[in-house]
């Protein structure tokens, strides 16, 4: 039995870890719950896995606790946004087993989280349908050689449109992924393929890879969720339906594999593997987020804060799906880039750079 205690319980990752809990009575156990703000739903998985913890984090001071709890084996960070970063950085920082599905942890802190976790021993294991794909085409050890890491990306909402239609978009349309169900934040991320940005930077920081050893491509049924090239030319894939309930099972289970909840790919059934080139081009913000995570230091950490506002701003029409670009590039280019200290700094500058994008957003 794996006592768990989840940060994030009531978002679209959270809600799936708790259907695989569920599932599976026998295996896992809920000590810890942590929630942003109170809601119904939160009470009711109160009631339901009756944790020794439970905590609304906006309500209490001490919620990071549940982030080194002795009774906790794993630590599972589900929290969206910057906000998850010092659940994180505790986990590591007490030696704790973190499954970490918050991507923010290793955009904005990659450096500092991982000389921590080297320092006490803590386990990062990736819960990101691409990088769970990753490690497991490496068998489970990020110490296994490689020549090149290819992440897939499904194009998001958008693929196919011109520069003018994108002008017209309406947040309930990016909110209509062709192929997965997420949160808001993070599927408007998969719409301009920030998200994919992200991603290639937490690639380089998980597995110590240079960036022009890592390659996006478009996978639009979203079945590869990603592939490693081995130096003698050969090429794994890790496939299955598009749902996060596997790499949460995985990221829970390791270094097992249990029966899972989710549909199995069906062979009796045709379906498309097809791969598309990525253009570059038509994805502004993800040239800017590999510029940034080429750059280093604090840079992505700025991005990403710009990026959360931003894209608040335009789920709520106050701008464009256009003007999401405007708004991050014009907070990047007025941050100045410093190596990464401390978590105090990274707060600092995830607070101006939100200021400035507010400010921006203001004037346009």
């Amino acid at each position: 039995m794996k006592n768990i205690s989840l940060i994030g319980s009531t978002g679209s990752i959270g809600r799936q870890v708790l259907n695989v809990v569920r599932a599976n009575p026998d295996k896992f156990k809920i000590c810890a719950l942590v929630c942003n703000s109170p809601s119904e739903e939160f009470k009711k998985q109160i009631e339901e896995f009756k944790p020794a913890y439970a905590y609304v984090a906006s309500q209490d001071k001490d919620a990071v606790q549940a982030a080194r709890l002795d009774e906790a084996d794993i630590i599972f960070n589900a929290a969206g946004g910057f906000a998850g970063l010092e659940y994180s950085l505790t986990a590591v920082e007490n030696g704790k087993r973190l499954a970490l599905a918050n991507k923010e942890t290793l955009v904005c802190a990659g450096s500092l989280i991982k000389s921590r976790a080297e320092m006490t021993g803590a386990e990062i294991l990736p819960v990101d349908s691409e990088h769970s794909a990753i490690w497991q085409c490496l068998n489970y050890d990020l110490s296994t050689p490689f020549k090149k890491l290819i992440i897939t990306a499904s194009g998001g909402a958008f693929r196919n449109l011109t520069k003018d239609e994108l002008e017209k978009v309406t947040p309930e349309q990016a909110l209509n992924h062709p192929t997965w169900k997420m949160g808001a934040k993070i599927t408007v991320d998969s719409a301009t393929l920030m998200n994919k940005g992200y991603e290639v930077i937490e690639a380089h920081e998980l597995y110590d890879c240079p960036y022009e050893k890592i390659q996006t491509v478009l996978q639009p049924t979203s079945i590869v969720h990603s592939l490693v090239e081995f130096g003698d030319g050969g090429v794994l894939a890790q496939m299955g339906t598009p749902s996060m309930e596997l790499p949460i099972t995985l990221a829970l289970t390791y270094p097992e594999r249990i029966k899972g909840t989710t549909t199995p790919l069906d062979f009796k059934k045709a379906f498309n593997l097809e791969f598309l080139p990525l253009i570059r081009k038509n994805y502004p913000l993800y040239d800017l987020a590999l510029s940034c995570g080429e750059a280093g230091g604090t840079l992505p950490c700025a991005l990403n804060g710009a990026d959360e506002v931003a894209v608040h701003a335009f789920l709520n029409k106050k701008i464009s799906f256009t003007r999401i670009y405007s708004v991050v590039s014009e907070v990047v280019s007025a941050t100045v880039r410093e190596d990464i200290k401390s978590f105090e700094q990274l707060t600092e500058v995830d607070r101006k750079a939100r200021q400035r994008a507010e400010e921006f957003i203001r004037r346009l």
